[in-house]
């Protein structure tokens, strides 16, 4: 078996092993006075915004006195990063929210820090990716996108909103590697925002367009694209027509998982506290009217449950990254 099937088998069983966190049923005591989020990109985007909801469900259901939130860009988020680990001390009430990026960017050496240098306190939530096609496009579906791979494989480009090597064109690689294709075939093209992929897509520059899920059910709700292919392990609520990859034959999953970091150092009393407050987060109305309002998947893991994640996620994208030349 292969590197990367054993790094991808890896993350499938990682992936896995996240539990679901249940149905909302009621508030809690304060767990904590107060919470300082560190976001390290700007106003708007998703880090803001799972900071800035995960604060406003634990200040509302009671669990935590106040947040308070600072918006730290630069360096890809290397930035944030480094002053979280300069100033440990004097950030042990400071949560910093990452994702997969934090992966990629350590991995290509966009900053010379990884997860471990900071204490891990949980996987919050997961955005799953998917493969969209224009709403007047002939493939409806990844057999159909396949086929006219395979037919012609220079002609059918996919495109998506990171650069070649982050995380749109690993989803894609990961997806067609799957599908028995060799990835480091397959064309990809980069656009810098959403309007130009989907003037791509109309024009027919490129087949498909990956995308986060959550991003594709916007975009099929609005009546420009159609989805042919998630990478969920079972169908998702907000686009319950859409099939997964499995569904179809091509054997890969993966999440685009958000979650918080501490500064290295952070005393295990603080931590067991943080991990409290956002374990009994799950368990409040509060939460689930944030969650359903962005739509988030509940993903939820403390501790070595989480570098376990982390750790077998790093795996697999090492090994597609070197695979396509980017390590």
């Amino acid at each position: 078996m292969s590197n990367f099937e054993l790094g991808r088998r890896a993350l499938l069983a990682a992936v896995a092993a996240f539990g679901l966190a249940g149905p909302a049923v009621s508030g809690g005591h304060q767990v904590l006075d107060s919470i300082h989020f560190l976001i390290p990109g700007g106003a708007g985007g998703g880090w803001d915004g799972t900071a800035r909801g995960t604060g406003e469900a634990l200040t509302e259901a009671g669990l935590v006195g106040t947040a308070s939130y600072e918006n730290m860009s630069g360096g890809g988020g290397g930035k944030a990063i480094g002053y979280l680990i300069e100033n440990a001390e004097s950030n042990h009430g400071t949560l910093m929210v990452n994702s997969t990026p934090i992966i990629i960017r350590s991995l290509t050496g966009v900053f010379p820090q990884n997860f471990r240098d900071l204490t891990l306190v949980a996987g919050t939530i997961g955005d799953y990716a998917a493969i969209v096609v224009g709403k007047d496009s002939p493939i409806n579906s990844m057999a159909d996108l396949i086929a006219a791979y395979d037919a012609d494989p220079s002609g059918t480009a996919v495109g998506g909103g990171s650069v070649p090597g982050g995380m749109d064109h690993l989803v894609a690689a990961m997806v067609m590697e799957a599908a028995g294709k060799d990835a480091l075939n397959v064309k990809y093209i980069p656009y810098d925002a959403g309007g130009k992929a989907m003037a791509a897509l109309l024009s027919g520059e490129i087949a498909a367009l990956s995308t986060g899920f959550s991003e594709a059910v916007d975009l099929a709700n609005a009546g420009e694209v159609k989805i042919i292919g998630v990478t969920s392990e079972e169908r998702v609520a907000a686009a319950p027509d859409a099939m997964t990859m499995k569904e179809q034959g091509i054997d890969t999953t993966f999440v685009n998982w958000r979650g918080f970091f501490a500064a290295p150092g952070l005393p295990e009393d603080k931590l067991a506290m943080y991990q409290d407050a956002i374990a009994k987060m799950y368990e409040t109305p509060e939460w689930e009217a944030v969650r359903a309002r962005n739509g988030w998947v509940n993903i939820h893991n403390s501790g070595d449950d989480f570098l376990n994640f982390l750790e077998a996620q790093e795996k697999a994208i090492g090994d597609l990254m070197k695979k396509l030349g980017f390590l």
